[in-house]
């Protein structure tokens, strides 16, 4: 593995939890190269030979493994596209950790758009962990525009839960999914933006297996003269479960779009969408303050608390 700077451990520990090399199977990349890479018996990953990214196959029957494959970013004016596929045999049990942190100090904009596909087996489960994350101090923008699709056989299920709470000033998250037969999918997001930052979100889940389920919520809050839109639609093509909930804080002049979607194209499709959208209550706020907190302080521990 090649020798990473202090930067770049730092956002490796903010968007993946490391602190140093992960046991299992893993890639790093930084900086669009490859910093390390390590397969197991029955996790092999290989670089795609056509774009940019990788091909990562589990067998299946693989229990209690894990896949890292962060990115991480600090050269001003980097742009880069890449495509991991993902291939999880049947009865495989696994985690993947991905996101991406740039650390961008100059004043071009660094983007990171990734495109990662999952194709989960017979009765497989994936739990999927992806963290976005910015800093630096430049005028560039810090940009990621991560898109996923999920495409689910009979009895799998897959939970992923996605979060950027710092320093990302633009992002397009678009993620699509295909259940079968008793699939379940559960996505859980949590989203903060400050300044002048942007976050799109849209869900397309396409529920067409009997006793398939979605089950999506998402937690925000809006600072500053940030924006946010949370555009979520479940599709019942047979008789299933599908619940949508973007729940939300706004704060100074932030503003927030959330457009629900409901579908139902089978008559025992069960599918409900909720949305609340408000300031932080003034006798939460009280509340605290007597307790020996300032306004401010007692705003963060409210927001702290909302985003876990």
């Amino acid at each position: 593995m090649l020798k990473l700077d202090e930067i770049q451990m730092r956002l490796l520990r903010e968007v993946a939890d490391l602190h140093t090399v992960p046991e299992g199977a893993y890639n790093i990349r930084s900086n669009s190269e490859s910093a390390g890479r390590q397969s197991t018996a029955n996790i092999e990953i290989t670089p795609k030979t056509d774009v940019s990214g990788l091909e990562v196959r589990i067998k299946p029957g693989t229990k209690n493994e894990s896949v890292h494959i962060p990115v991480v970013m600090t050269k001003s004016g980097l742009k880069e596209l890449v495509y991991n596929d993902f291939f999880i045999g049947e009865n495989a049990d696994v985690v993947i950790v991905a996101g991406c942190g740039i650390d961008n100090c100059g004043n071009q904009d660094s983007e990171h758009d990734g495109i990662h596909r999952f194709y989960v087996g017979k009765n497989a489960k994936v739990k999927y962990v992806e963290k976005h994350y910015g800093s630096g101090t430049g005028t560039g923008k810090r940009i990621l525009n991560p898109g996923t699709e999920v495409y689910q056989e009979e009895g799998s299920s897959v939970e992923m839960e996605m979060v950027q709470i710092k320093g990302v000033d633009d992002t397009s998250r678009t993620t699509t999914a295909e259940l079968g037969a008793g699939a379940k999918l559960v996505v859980r997001e949590r989203l903060m933006t400050h300044g002048s930052q942007k976050a799109l979100s849209t869900y397309v889940v396409k529920l067409n297996g009997a006793d398939s389920s979605a089950d999506i919520v998402s937690r925000s809050v809006a600072r500053d003269d940030s924006f946010q839109t949370f555009d979520a639609k479940i599709v019942g093509n047979a008789a299933c479960h599908g619940h949508t909930e973007c729940d939300s804080i706004i704060m100074d002049r932030g503003r927030i779009l959330a457009v629900p979607g409901l579908e139902a194209n089978d008559v025992d499709a069960a599918l409900v969408h909720e949305a609340a959208i408000g300031k932080i209550a003034g006798d939460q706020i009280i509340k605290l303050m007597t307790l020996g907190l300032t306004e401010a302080e007692a705003e963060e521990q409210i927001i702290n608390g909302f985003l876990q």
